[in-house]
């Protein structure tokens, strides 16, 4: 495949790629938020589902970039440089290397807590490494967490005869809950004790 049709073939697979990652990325934040877990869907695929391809979407997009830069390397350097040459292309490749790292920056960062936040966010605080889903029973959850299952039942107004073997995720549904309102009677009862 000559040049031209491979520079042609990466563009195109690179702007599409670029629309899908617009297009999921404005799918999750505004039509299906945090918080609408497994209860909200399109095309039959919730939130998660749409997070799982909107990754693979950007790890395919971030490769085509990589493939594009390769190519146009001796372009890149020269634009930037203003001449080919070794030391051009090193110069050129760290100063690529400080923006990537830079916009990696973020995610290498340790995640804080910050305290103020916590009352408005509980699903922030320290206690999120406790698990809490929908496949776990009233038992499992008093169990994992130590908060007492009629607690949890009082706090979210339910009634105080379901059994401790029925699960989150069909009690959440049937009174029309999400798993966050479960973790927020949990973290607050951790947080109060």
């Amino acid at each position: 495949m000559k040049n031209t049709r491979l520079n042609y073939l990466i563009d195109v697979l690179s702007y599409t790629f670029f629309l899908f990652l617009i297009t999921t990325g404005i799918l999750m934040r505004y039509v299906l938020p945090p918080g609408t877990g497994r209860f909200v869907t399109i095309w039959g695929m919730n939130r998660h589902d749409w997070g799982t391809i909107h990754f693979w979407i950007s790890i395919s997009f971030l490769t085509l970039m990589f493939l594009h830069i390769y190519l146009h390397w001796k372009w890149i350097v020269k634009m930037t440089i203003g001449k080919t040459g070794k030391r051009s292309a090193l110069k050129t490749g760290i100063a690529m290397i400080v923006i990537a790292l830079i916009a990696m920056a973020p995610i290498l960062s340790p995640v804080e807590y910050d305290s103020e936040n916590e009352r408005e966010h509980p699903q922030y605080t320290h206690y999120d490494e406790i698990t809490i889903q929908g496949s776990m029973t009233l038992s499992d959850l008093e169990q994992e967490t130590g908060v007492p299952a009629d607690h949890v039942l009082k706090a979210l107004d339910l009634p105080d005869n379901i059994p401790g073997s029925r699960r989150l995720g069909n009690i959440a549904r049937s009174y029309n809950l999400d798993m966050s309102d479960f973790r927020e009677v949990i973290y607050q009862y951790l947080k109060d004790r």
